[in-house]
């Protein structure tokens, strides 16, 4: 009795053929896109449409939170670089979550959002979670981990990278 190695257990293609099991892979990443790419957007728009955030003082705000998490973060010096416009630093980090959460959730430049979702996280986890005891009690490291799977993988289905990508096969005649 021969046994062979089953090789084609990930086609990356939408609409392609198989069972449950091969549709499960094909979408597994896909409620993590969502799930990543609408709290990113959250997060965001939570910090752009609160007022008392984005102030250099003041009870909720992005200059106090900062100043209080100083001395227990893993780089002062991070904490040290927001510190000299901390409503700038703030708007960055606002920013970026939209970027990236719009990003992560249509798909486009799929990688390239994950990688600014995990250095969002890192630098958050480094600066304003880096004290929680235990560890596991600041949810910045799960976000970072979280993004690892989409930096690696991007997002081959149901986003506007794949529909580029196809697109550009059926221009050039070809598999790119």
């Amino acid at each position: 009795m021969t046994h062979s190695m089953r090789t084609d257990t990930h086609t990356p293609h939408f609409g392609t053929g198989g069972g449950l099991r091969d549709s499960a892979t094909r979408y597994a990443l896909l409620p993590l896109r969502i799930f990543l790419g609408v709290t990113f957007i959250y997060a965001g728009l939570d910090k752009l449409t609160d007022s008392a955030f984005m102030r250099d003082s003041g009870t909720g705000s992005i200059g106090d939170m900062m100043r209080a998490v100083r001395d227990s973060s893993a780089i002062p010096a991070l904490v040290d670089l927001s510190l000299k416009s901390p409503v700038g630093f703030g708007y960055a980090i606002a920013f970026g979550e939209l970027a990236v959460g719009i990003g992560t959730l249509l798909g486009l430049l799929a990688r390239l959002a994950a990688l600014g979702g995990a250095l969002i996280s890192l630098s958050l986890w480094l600066t304003v979670s880096w004290a929680s005891d235990p560890y596991y009690y600041g949810n910045d490291l799960a976000y970072l981990m979280a993004w690892t799977p989409l930096i690696l993988a991007g997002a081959p289905l149901l986003s506007l990278d794949a529909a580029l990508r196809s697109r550009r096969r059926h221009r050039g005649g070809g598999y790119q």
